[in-house]
């Protein structure tokens, strides 16, 4: 695996070098956001995970995060951060980050989000969105969508529904397999962050509100909030 580790603080850097190290995975440093950006879209189909400070010299985490978000939706994106407000951890997901770790951290706690990551995104093929797969190749089947964890593709009324980051390939899979079942904020994260997760519930909603609008570049949304309680996955009301 090939990290990308946008990085001011060197020491910080160095420690991670050495558990890196220890899983055979190859990194490549950066110590401030332009010259991060700059690694990244050079060369964006190089790196498997990037991990990306927020108080970063020359360009703000933040920046950086929604730049390389325009060369690619799905490249895998861990936001570190000593900023430990619910507003920034959110803000940081809704820019596009799959997930955040508060400094200070454990070396051991990033290394099982990176390979937590890694695990989906390493099982997603590069998709056209120029074909479905076979009817039986599909895991959730309905009238109007279409889901299949063999080539983590999802298809509304037979448009594909693009740029799904796995953290939200997941999402939609455990909620579309369980159709009109509603799900608590707590039970998302249970069953979709698959480590011991101390976040806030808020992140459930910011990936809910990234996913929604990739839904809706196709189609009618898909996903309901359930005030009080949480979200659940019901397309019977879509128009045949």
């Amino acid at each position: 695996m090939k990290i990308l580790m946008i990085e001011d603080n060197e020491s910080v850097a160095q420690m991670m070098d050495m558990f890196f190290k220890k899983e055979q995975w190859d990194v490549k440093n950066a110590y401030d956001g332009e010259t991060g950006l700059a690694a990244f879209k050079q060369s964006p189909d190089e790196f498997d995970i990037i991990t990306l400070d927020l108080n970063l010299p020359k360009m703000d985490g933040m920046q950086v995060a929604q730049e390389i978000r325009k060369v690619s939706e799905t490249v895998p994106l861990i936001m570190l951060t000593a900023r430990d407000t619910e507003s920034d951890q959110v803000l940081g997901l809704e820019l596009g980050a799959d997930d955040y770790v508060t400094k200070p951290f454990s070396p051991i706690t990033l290394v099982a989000r990176i390979k937590a990551l890694h695990r989906r995104a390493e099982t997603a093929p590069v998709a056209t969105g120029e074909t479905e797969p076979a009817d039986n190749d599909f895991d959730v089947a309905t009238t109007h969508f279409k889901l299949s964890t063999k080539t983590r593709e999802a298809y509304l009324d037979g448009e594909p529904i693009q740029g799904l980051t796995p953290k939200e390939f997941d999402l939609l899979h455990t909620l579309a397999q369980n159709p009109k079942q509603v799900f608590s904020r707590e039970q998302l994260l249970q069953l979709v962050w698959d480590y011991e997760y101390y976040g806030d519930e808020r992140t459930v909603d910011a990936h809910i509100k990234k996913l929604r609008q990739k839904i809706e570049k196709v189609g009618p949304q898909i996903i309901q909030t359930v005030w009080g309680v949480g979200y659940k996955f019901d397309d019977t009301g879509l128009n045949k």
